[in-house]
């Protein structure tokens, strides 16, 4: 099949795109399992950040060479022809990058015209509150909605919203409220929505395998236990409030259908684990993570660093655009 210049050049990075971030991907996947125990002996804000990162390298490292690399070898030594054969496989390639990203900006966005038209319908038929005592400047709407189903939840990227139902309100004490409510806060400080939304946009390895689930299961929990942490902030009274909130709206959940489960208890599979966190006086993740995580961070964008530089001599660019050619061919 024959390809003008540009289709030419955008059939490349596709192709390009997909291959890198299935090398990448299949690398980050054999130590996801380790990165995920390993973060259990870290703070929590740093395991989640580095399991974030782990998540989101595929698809970024990928685009960034092909924006980098791929694009200046193609623009500087490819002649435009008019017209040039690209092969059956560089298309097939392309287009299964062109699936990729259809499937995870579709799932992107679902999500988020979902959850848009939940916090909508919450404010149709809620009302608005005003938080307690010290979160009243949290900048944060706050919308009470009758009924009984164990409602918790923190809604939108730009402006936050809390939701809250009526059955929640009722059921725990003004303290336990208070704790319950600081957790959420504390999702908000770490743009925790936004980060969510950014795995959903982020392609999984194949088109239909879907994402790392253990590299966000792992995120999930640590960044749970982060809100956790920051909500309590070493206050042992806070802590046990928290808790207490945690069984109690777990209680109430226990026969709701699984659509109306609150966000304030995250993965319910984790609500043991969180529970025994906030009862411990000292949990073993609240120990300094030392200064390994930074140098290791550190070392790595050095590398990153060097490799850019020794890529984009001619030399190096040479090679690139004759990788290309073989692609397209």
């Amino acid at each position: 099949m024959t390809l003008p210049y540009l289709p030419r050049l955008l059939c490349i990075s596709l192709a390009t795109f997909f291959l890198i971030h299935l090398a990448l991907g299949l690398g980050v996947s054999l130590i996801a399992r380790p990165a995920a125990r390993l973060g259990e002996r870290i703070r929590p804000h740093l395991a989640a950040r580095c399991l974030l990162v782990l998540r989101l390298l595929p698809a970024v490292g990928a685009a960034l060479i092909v924006v980098v690399v791929c694009l200046p070898s193609y623009l500087w030594l490819e002649p435009e022809a008019p017209t040039e054969r690209v092969g059956f496989g560089c298309l097939a390639v392309a287009l299964l990058g062109i699936a990729m990203w259809g499937i995870s900006l579709a799932r992107g966005l679902r999500a988020a015209a979902g959850s848009r038209r939940f916090l909508r319908q919450c404010q149709r038929e809620g009302r608005r509150a005003r938080l307690p005592g010290e979160l009243a400047n949290a900048c944060m709407d706050t919308w009470i909605v009758e009924g009984t189903a164990p409602l918790l939840a923190l809604g939108g990227i730009v402006r936050p919203r809390l939701v809250i139902s009526r059955g929640v309100v009722s059921a725990l004490s003004p303290e336990e409220l208070a704790a319950a409510l600081r957790h959420e806060r504390a999702h908000w400080t770490s743009r925790d929505n936004l980060k969510r939304l950014c795995i959903l946009l982020t392609p999984g390895i194949l088109p239909f395998a879907g994402s790392s689930r253990t590299l966000g299961r792992g995120w999930r929990k640590f960044a749970e236990w982060a809100a956790d942490d920051r909500a309590v902030d070493g206050s042992a009274r806070r802590s046990f409030a928290l808790a207490a909130a945690l069984v109690r709206v777990a209680r109430m959940s226990a026969d709701a259908p699984p659509s109306s489960l609150a966000r304030l208890l995250g993965d319910t599979d984790q609500l043991a684990a969180r529970v025994d966190r906030l009862l411990r006086p000292a949990p073993p993740s609240q120990l300094p993570a030392g200064p390994r995580p930074i140098l290791a961070l550190s070392a790595i964008l050095l590398m990153a660093g060097s490799l850019a530089a020794a890529i984009l001599q001619p030399d190096a660019l040479y090679s690139v655009h004759l990788a290309l050619e073989h692609l397209v061919e």
